[in-house]
């Protein structure tokens, strides 16, 4: 059997998770190739903790290029055009066939979606946004402090309240006089689990004297005079801001057609596959709607549980053998409190009537627990 081509598009987690599992489940005579814009991975979930000066952006990266010893073709490119139905792809000046083509570019930050948005927020979704936003933070001297959820979806259900939390933590054990103070959409924290999860949650906020408002819509940022304009005509002043994006899906994505009607690209919720053969998607680029009638959140967990799954499917096609997994929507992650704390949750987004899941109460060792994933994340993949 001669050997096949597989093309991965995306070096996030998802895309770096596959092109490895692919590699370690498929012989040499199969040749992996990893394509992304960018020469480096950031790992995203330290992206907080830079905003805080914990981390140096040099700390939470490292350089795709050195897969290549993995036996990986890595190529930075930018992917000019994309044919499903083909499985081609054209990147700069080539033109790029695959056997089976793995889709996981992520999604884009949306901040123009907002009006004013990029203009008055700073944010931490990306190396340059949370490199800038610490020295914003660092320079801070004191005053209204507005972490802002601009608009749905986003990256990490968790994530406001982390940045709310961090924040309070960083700016009151340095004495700054801030009060920090959290606007969102959503009718309350963690909607897509709810219950009892939320509830905790607001207990914190409320324990530390952290204003949660909820069902506050932005419309837009007053950079000028630094207010947040509300879609029910309520105005907020803020002297930091600190905005959590939209998200858009990538426009080579749309350009191909891959998009469904909620603008994400529509695929079987367990084995990722999408219309086309021989093509899969994952992660945030995904539309997949939970039992409960919510998306399922668009977080790194679940990119890459679903690369797993994929690459152990094309593994075993090719070899013709068994192995064949699927994605099974089970998902954990830490919620970081500040001071050396952390909460823990885990449980499995695919049930019904809608997703079980437990939040463990804040506690030192969930705290130790993300910073030794953290370092076990880079040991492991690279």
């Amino acid at each position: 059997m001669a050997g096949k081509q597989i093309v991965v598009l995306g070096g996030g987690v998802g895309g770096l998770v596959a092109a490895r599992r692919l590699r370690a489940l498929l012989g040499s005579d199969h040749r992996i190739i990893l394509v992304d814009k960018a020469e480096r991975h950031v790992f995203w979930p330290s992206l907080l903790w830079v905003m805080t000066g914990d981390r140096a952006p040099a700390a939470v990266v490292r350089d795709l290029a050195s897969l290549a010893r993995k036996g990986i073709d890595v190529r930075r490119a930018e992917i000019k055009a994309l044919d499903p139905a083909r499985r081609t792809m054209r990147l700069d000046g080539e033109e790029v066939a695959a056997d089976y083509l793995v889709i996981s570019l992520g999604a884009d930050l949306a901040l123009d979606a907002v009006p004013g948005l990029a203009q008055g927020a700073h944010e931490c979704f990306s190396l340059d946004g949370a490199s800038r936003s610490a020295d914003a933070v660092r320079s801070f001297r004191g005053g209204r402090v507005a972490v802002v959820v601009a608009s749905m979806p986003y990256k990490c259900p968790g994530a406001p309240c982390e940045a709310a939390f961090l924040l309070d933590a960083y700016f009151r054990r340095r004495g700054v006089p801030a009060q920090v103070a959290l606007y969102t959409p959503e009718p309350e924290p963690l909607p897509v689990i709810g219950g009892a999860a939320s509830a905790a949650v607001l207990d914190i906020f409320e324990s530390r004297g952290i204003p949660y408002y909820a069902k506050r819509q932005l419309a837009s940022v007053d950079a000028g005079v630094r207010e947040l304009v509300f879609t029910d005509g309520g105005r907020e002043g803020y002297d930091l801001l600190v905005a959590v994006p939209p998200l858009r899906a990538p426009a080579v994505l749309r350009e191909a057609g891959l998009l469904g009607e909620k603008g994400w690209v529509p695929v079987d919720r367990a084995t990722l596959a999408t219309r086309y053969p021989g093509v899969f998607a994952i992660g945030d680029a995904t539309g997949i709607t939970l039992a409960n009638g919510k998306p399922l959140p668009k977080a790194g967990v679940f990119a890459h549980g679903q690369a797993e799954t994929v690459a152990a499917n094309i593994a075993a096609e090719i070899n013709r053998g068994l192995g064949r997994e699927v994605f099974d929507g089970y998902g954990a992650c830490f919620l970081e409190t500040g001071e050396g704390r952390a909460a823990y949750g885990s449980g499995n987004f695919y049930a019904e009537p809608g997703p079980h899941v437990k939040l463990r109460q804040p506690a030192r060792r969930w705290h130790w627990g993300k910073v030794a994933w953290e370092k076990r994340w880079f040991w492991k993949w690279f």
